[in-house]
């Protein structure tokens, strides 16, 4: 009820104001059914952005500090995003990515649509990042088609540590959905859930047209201070070719 509250009442109609949202293949979303919304993740306002002009609920897989803040502003985040319906992710360890991954299965079990960011945090320098193979698992298992999706201009707006957003308009790219039942029965093998990412990822930067880093967003984060990562590496070929 009041992520509904939120998206017409609330927050979605001052979100359309502020970034003035062009929206491009919402065709390509399914209007029923499993399905997982893949994206590349630029800043904080991204996860009120796609709810705000998706016709149907998402539900997202959110960092577990959202729901742990001290104060109360920390209490009034974790409030805030347990009322959206959104799903606390434990990012601490390969138990935890298991918990994450069985919770998203329970969304698309339900027919529902899930959100995730496969670079598993957001990119400080606006650039596109090795996508974690995650979603991967989750597609083949649930046998859940998934839509590729590119934010475009929240950086701008909103980058990393900024509170309050610039008004400046942006654009939502949804890309066609990747069908990867060619693999059914493989999510135990580790080459195929890394094809299956790269896929995703590739289709992702095709649609934001951002420089690509081979590499890990988080490891390129705790390395910033004294390099500045691998700039411009060339994109893993893709799986068709």
């Amino acid at each position: 009820m009041f992520y509904y509250l939120l998206k017409y009442v609330l927050l979605g109609p001052l979100l359309r104001v502020v970034f003035r949202p062009r929206v491009e293949g919402l065709e390509h979303v399914p209007a029923d059914g499993a399905a997982i919304v893949a994206g590349n993740h630029l800043s904080f306002s991204d996860h009120f952005l796609m709810p705000a002009i998706l016709g149907r609920r998402i539900t997202f897989l959110a960092k577990a500090e959202y729901f742990t803040g001290p104060g109360v502003k920390g209490r009034l985040t974790a409030a805030f995003f347990r009322s959206a319906g959104q799903i606390p992710v434990d990012r601490s360890g390969k138990d935890a990515g298991r918990a994450a991954i069985r919770e998203g299965l329970g969304v698309l079990r339900r027919g529902e649509l899930l959100g995730i960011y496969p670079e598993g945090t957001r990119s400080h320098d606006g650039r596109l990042y090795k996508g974690k193979v995650g979603v991967a698992v989750m597609a083949l298992q649930a046998r859940a088609p998934v839509v590729p999706c590119a934010m475009i201009g929240t950086f701008e707006a909103q980058p990393p540590g900024r509170v309050v957003p610039r008004i400046r308009p942006v654009v939502i790219r949804f890309g066609a959905p990747l069908d990867f039942s060619r693999y059914a029965g493989m999510e135990e093998e580790k080459a195929v859930l890394r094809a299956v990412t790269d896929e995703i990822m590739y289709a992702i930067l095709s649609l934001s047209g951002q420089e690509y880093v081979d590499e890990y967003a988080a490891v390129a984060k705790d390395g910033q201070n004294g390099s500045e990562g691998r700039r411009g590496r060339g994109f893993p070929r893709s799986p068709l070719g």
